[in-house]
């Protein structure tokens, strides 16, 4: 076998990843199951050797051909919740989708309350990638709180805080937008993202946060996207968030690449359990 050969060669499970079809953990799966056919005969190990320019997989008898790729922004409406389906009847971001689009996935999730950019896609690794906390890709968010800031509040949030259950949240960067009698509009940027982190970290301050929008996810801004809005990125944005990410690589910031599946997988399993809810 010549080294050309050997480097087009990948697992029968990464293949179908790759393909678009499903996720590595759910073809995974399908494998097991027996439902995956390489050639005509049917393979139980997911490591068994493709080479996708050549080989011919099928999943229940159907030829499964590559998926192209889509990168979609939408301005999520407050309300929206981040999941494919909801047993409260609540509207789902999937709402705003063409129904003709090839299945995609939040590339992290903004909750119930919360509004603002969304990235979706097909493309699994690439949002591990955008999503991993090892990436410290920056994620920018307006929000109005109930309180005027003063300077010494500002402090207490760029500072972090430890929560009663023992997170550690911090912001990369806060300033003030606006100010009124009553409430504050503010900035803040993560580099990283927890469970709820702004709510969460403000809370623990006795803020409540009236509104929460993100605006920017790297150097992509939501710009003027209507609410419930959806448009592809354009190859110059897809570009900046590449560039972005691969800068932040260089700065010895991202894992070695040996991690990535890892990262993938878990990506794909909190698209499985959309019901959490996050600011990432």
């Amino acid at each position: 076998m010549t080294a050309t050969n050997r480097t087009r060669q990948v697992g029968l499970a990464r293949a179908l990843s790759k393909l678009g079809y499903c996720s590595r953990s759910e073809a995974f799966d399908l494998i097991h199951a027996g439902r995956v056919r390489l050639n005509g005969a049917i393979r139980r190990d997911p490591e068994t050797p493709v080479r996708r320019e050549s080989d011919r997989i099928e999943v229940d008898g159907q030829p499964v051909a590559a998926t192209v790729k889509v990168y979609l922004m939408l301005n999520k409406p407050r309300g929206a919740v981040t999941t494919a389906s909801d047993e409260k009847g609540r509207q789902t971001v999937y709402a705003f989708l063409d129904t003709a689009l090839p299945r995609v996935a939040p590339v992290g999730r903004l909750d119930k309350a919360s509004e603002g950019l969304l990235l979706l896609t097909n493309d699994s690794e690439w949002a591990a990638q955008v999503t991993s906390p090892a990436s410290h890709l920056d994620k920018t968010y307006h929000l109005q709180i109930d309180q005027v800031a003063s300077a010494t509040l500002l402090e207490s949030i760029g500072k972090g805080v430890t929560t009663n259950d023992g997170d550690f949240l911090r912001v990369r960067s806060v300033r003030v937008l606006r100010g009124g009698k009553r409430n504050t509009w503010l900035e803040i940027v993560l580099d990283e993202g927890r469970n709820r982190h702004i709510r969460r970290l403000l809370a623990s301050l006795g803020l409540a946060v009236l509104r929460l929008v993100r605006v920017a996810v790297g150097p992509l801004p939501l710009g003027q996207l209507r609410k419930g809005s959806v448009r592809p990125l354009t190859s110059e944005e897809k570009h900046a968030l590449d560039q972005a990410l691969q800068d932040k690589a260089r700065q010895g910031r991202l894992p070695a690449i040996a991690t990535k599946n890892r990262r993938v997988s878990r990506w794909k399993e909190t698209i499985r359990n959309r019901g959490r809810s996050e600011e990432q």
